[in-house]
């Protein structure tokens, strides 16, 4: 990279950070509780770096266990007021919540962009999601309803309600650092719950940016105290959060690895946890399918966020009628993507998140070709590039080499070949992970196989719509090893509750259940 060319990007770093107050290459707190920023966090400084160039964009003063534990120790005490105050209030703080994301809706984008290598459209879009299920929270949080249940006992009532849950920590991810927390923190709120949250070490400076909006739309009011925010190793600060048993809720965005830490820490204090974990995405192109439709979604759901997603498609199975004339056109479509800045416009593929990312992708490749894959396009690191770059690769690949259970978090796409729709569904479902799925079919009769109960086994199961793109208005989330827990929209808001069964007798007698018959006097 020219002298010329760091230089400008220096200045347009330092102008997109300088919309939040942070400066270049300067020294910013990762730490927040109580309303405010705290300047001494005793964890060890991180460095954050531009995955477009590898250049440090600031140090950040991170939380150690002692900071996590103060921070969970201020969110349970702005519990115990934040509990009472009317669900239809807390829902008007999450609206000014929205508000204020939508005023710095083009800041935060590009500031996603800079920090995590995702393009502009994409970045807008993950700050429109934050919008979207601020929106969805509002509505809810007049909706938090029980429900009356026929009591067989005279003169009695049997009604069940909901209750604020308690403290909910969030551990989220580089490659959706404030969509996906915002689901959770979103409904949280409107539920009566307050939030300690742990970001990716990757993304801090847009968690921080977060934070303080979160503090500008808050202060003063009696929502002042119920966000904190601790920037941290996971290794000391993620493992404080889940061993702490005044969380009463983990929802956690991350690896499957990952996962299996938080089910056995929370599951150890009898604590809950809502887990959305690796994907192993498959799209199925049957031979009578709209071809067009297909190769945009598959293009998309390979290449978009550099195939950072948990929704990203990693396996594509073909028809053997379309097979090759589709990966033919999908190589084409390859051709045709722009790699580079995602700040520019037209960029459609941005850079890996960090040099392990790239270490991954490669070493990825090396056990692919070993397990007996033929590489069909793509595979090149861009080393002539500054920063992380990536060719997307495609890969002709068999069922049974081990490699294809596995997710590889970049641009890598197994490509199968199938005669009919059972061997395609079985091949989709032969993965330990269930997060996503897509069919491409004009048959109306595969179309409902695929989604019955012999179908997809994903929490996700698409028709002519590609694995990536969920809405918040359904459920998100996945089965098998992708966790079972269920994000945004239907009844999500469930899950950051804790539901009570009350029976009230307004009669004279006191009849027992089943026809019991305990004749004391």
């Amino acid at each position: 990279m020219s002298t010329k060319l760091v230089d400008e990007r220096r200045l347009q770093a330092k102008t997109i950070l300088g919309a939040f107050d942070l400066p270049l290459g300067g020294t910013v707190s990762g730490v927040a509780h109580g309303g405010s920023f705290v300047q001494s966090g005793t964890g060890a400084p991180i460095e954050t770096r531009d995955p477009s160039t590898g250049e440090v964009l600031a140090h950040v003063l991170t939380a150690g266990e002692d900071d996590c534990k103060l921070a969970v120790a201020k969110a349970h005490e702005a519990f115990k007021s934040w509990r009472l105050v009317p669900a239809p209030h807390r829902g008007e703080v999450v609206r000014r919540l929205g508000d204020g994301f939508r005023k710095r809706k083009e800041d935060l984008a590009r500031l996603i962009s800079l920090e995590n290598g995702k393009v502009l459209s994409e970045a807008r879009g993950e700050v429109q999601e934050v919008i979207d299920i601020c929106d969805l929270a509002v509505g809810q949080s007049r909706q938090l309803f029980g429900r009356e249940i026929a009591s067989e006992r005279r003169d009695h009532r049997l009604v069940e309600q909901w209750l604020p849950l308690g403290v909910v920590g969030i551990i989220s991810a580089f490659n959706f650092p404030v969509a996906v927390p915002g689901w959770g923190w979103a409904i949280a709120l409107v539920c009566g719950d307050t939030i300690v949250w742990k970001p990716s070490s990757h993304t801090p400076l847009i968690s921080i940016a977060a934070q303080q909006i979160f503090h500008e739309v808050t202060a003063g009011t009696e929502a002042e105290k119920v966000f904190s925010l601790i920037v941290g190793r996971g290794g000391a600060v993620g493992e404080a959060l889940l061993a702490d048993d005044r969380v009463a809720l983990i929802q956690a965005t991350g690896s499957c690895a990952l996962g299996d830490r938080v089910s056995a820490a929370v599951a150890k204090r009898s604590g809950r946890a809502i887990l959305e974990l690796g994907g192993n995405n498959a799209v199925i192109v049957l031979d009578d399918a709209d071809l067009r439709l297909a190769l945009r979604a598959v293009a998309f759901g390979t290449v978009g966020t550099a195939g950072q997603r948990c929704t990203t498609t990693r396996r594509l199975i073909l028809q053997r009628g379309i097979a090759g004339r589709f990966l033919d056109q999908l190589v084409a479509a390859y051709r045709t993507v722009k790699i580079g800045d995602p700040l520019e416009d037209g960029t459609l593929m941005g850079p890996l998140v960090s040099s392990e990312a790239v270490r991954d992708y490669e070493e990825g490749l090396a056990e692919i070709h070993r397990q007996g894959g033929k590489l069909v396009y793509g595979g090149t690191v861009l080393a002539e590039r500054a920063g992380y770059f990536v060719e997307p690769a495609i890969v002709q690949s068999t069922k049974d080499m081990p490699i294809v259970r596995e997710e590889i978090f970049a641009p890598i796409l197994h490509v199968f070949e199938v005669d009919t729709l059972d061997e395609a569904i079985e091949l989709n479902n032969s993965v330990p992970q269930g997060l996503s799925s897509g069919l491409f079919t004009t048959s109306l009769a595969a179309a409902e196989r695929w989604l019955s109960a012999v179908g997809s086994d994903c929490g996700i199961a698409n028709v002519n719509v590609g694995t990536s793109g969920a809405e918040i208005g359904g459920a998100f989330g996945g089965e098998k090893a992708t966790g079972g827990g269920r994000q945004a929209g239907s009844d999500a808001w469930k899950g950051y509750m804790r539901r009570q069964t009350i029976t009230i007798n307004y009669g004279s007698e006191l009849p027992l259940a089943q026809g019991v018959e305990f004749p004391v006097d």
